[in-house]
């Protein structure tokens, strides 16, 4: 068992990896913005779970929340043995927009805040000799949708960076990958659901389950499900073209 900071642990992917942690007797950190979704999660899982449910609220856009929820990682007195950089959201916006503010938003929370808490946990970790971190990217983290594509790709790239300064510490890092998974995720983002077709989609428990079991083998990348890790093939050795008009027709899918 290990104390688990999950950041963005009330919704989505975040949510389904406390469930999970929790069902395995990891005590919790949750990080999220809303304190009473914070609330709502913590009660229901130290009920159904019965384990200890530490929160933050923060909102990891505003660089002084990012460093508090740093100074938590950094606390040698009850220490995070992992960290679940999850936080995020999609971005619907055009990259001509002369509105830039949503894409400075994504790179606040899932670039700097990724990045600053990925420092904070490898460090204290690297001191201890053990632990886990676990990084949040995409599938579309390898195709070119907008600045959300930008974004996951530095994701998966800085992960493999810190995976290569940690290498033989003891501490783990893993990139998750996921695809199109059922969570209210895509809603939020202004993506039209029935537009994906039914064998692309990938349940939420199994994803994580996945996830947890590829970070305890010690794998850098996880791609959970059979089909994607399919998908990822294609898109590695597929022209640039091929993947450009192909990622124009995913785009197609999100709302006007």
């Amino acid at each position: 068992m290990v104390l688990a900071m999950v950041t963005g642990g009330t919704s989505g992917i975040g949510a389904a990896f406390a469930r999970a942690l929790a069902n395995r007797g990891d005590d919790l950190v949750i990080v999220a913005r809303d304190q009473a979704r914070l609330d709502e999660t913590a009660l229901a899982l130290r009920t159904e779970y019965g384990v200890e449910v530490e929160i933050i609220s923060a909102d990891l856009a505003d660089r002084a929340d990012v460093v508090r929820v740093a100074a938590r990682l950094s606390d040698a007195t009850r220490p995070v043995g992992l960290l679940v950089n999850n936080a995020g959201f999609g971005v619907h916006t055009s990259l001509l927009a002369e509105d830039t503010t949503p894409h400075e938003r994504a790179l606040d929370v899932m670039v700097r805040a990724v990045l600053m808490l990925g420092a904070a946990a490898g460090r204290a970790m690297r001191t201890r000799g053990t632990g886990s971190i676990i990084n949040v990217s995409s599938v579309a983290g390898f195709i070119t949708m907008g600045s959300y594509s930008a974004v996951k790709a530095w994701v998966a790239s800085y992960s493999q960076g810190l995976a290569v300064e940690l290498a033989g510490s003891g501490v783990r890092v893993t990139t998750l990958c996921p695809g199109w998974v059922r969570t209210e995720f895509h809603s939020r983002a202004g993506i039209r659901e029935s537009s994906i077709p039914e064998f692309l989609w990938v349940d939420v428990d199994e994803l994580v389950a996945a996830c947890l079991a590829d970070a305890a083998k010690g794998k850098v990348m996880s791609v959970p499900s059979r089909r994607f890790k399919f998908l990822m093939f294609v898109i590695k050795h597929a022209p640039r073209g091929g993947i450009r008009w192909a990622s124009g027709r995913i785009s197609s899918s999100r709302k006007d």
